[in-house]
């Protein structure tokens, strides 16, 4: 495969996500995965298989009212192998409320996914994100600004 239909597939899944799961043919996001495949997700863990994947795609987009991601500022990374590395930002509802990449600056929507791609197939996924969406985890973080 080249870096460009590796990137399509990528393309295809983050599509797919702000689709509520489902890609530009109409088949579920899951048919992007090979069986084996990996997905990492913070504060989710490791999924393994197809099985485990649903069941993560679930239990995170079930607390998604929607995302939108904005892909004419991606930053694109490629290794010249099956790995490619995509960083951006996004906004969207959580069921905890809003958010929106740099408001606040600390807050969400700022991501970085690292795929490894073969034969047409995401063989592995790891997303690095703050899955504290809505920004309610402060309390922690004493160098957050007050609530206005």
């Amino acid at each position: 495969m080249t870096d460009e239909q590796r990137k399509s597939v990528a393309l295809e899944y983050l599509k797919a996500f702000d689709n509520g799961g489902t890609t530009s043919t109409g088949a579920p996001i899951l048919d992007l995965f090979a069986e084996d495949a990996q997905v990492y997700f913070p504060k989710w863990g490791l999924a393994e298989g197809s099985s485990q994947i649903g069941a993560l795609f679930a239990e995170v987009g079930g607390t998604l009212r929607g995302i939108k991601h904005h892909y004419a500022s991606f930053n694109w990374h490629f290794t010249g192998g099956d790995t490619l590395v995509v960083e951006g930002t996004s906004h969207g509802e959580h069921r905890d409320g809003p958010w929106r990449a740099g408001v606040p600056e600390w807050g969400a929507g700022r991501w970085c996914d690292v795929f490894e791609i073969r034969d047409f197939l995401v063989q592995r996924l790891f997303i690095y994100l703050d899955p504290d969406y809505a920004g309610r985890d402060t309390a922690r973080y004493p160098w957050l600004p007050e609530p206005h």
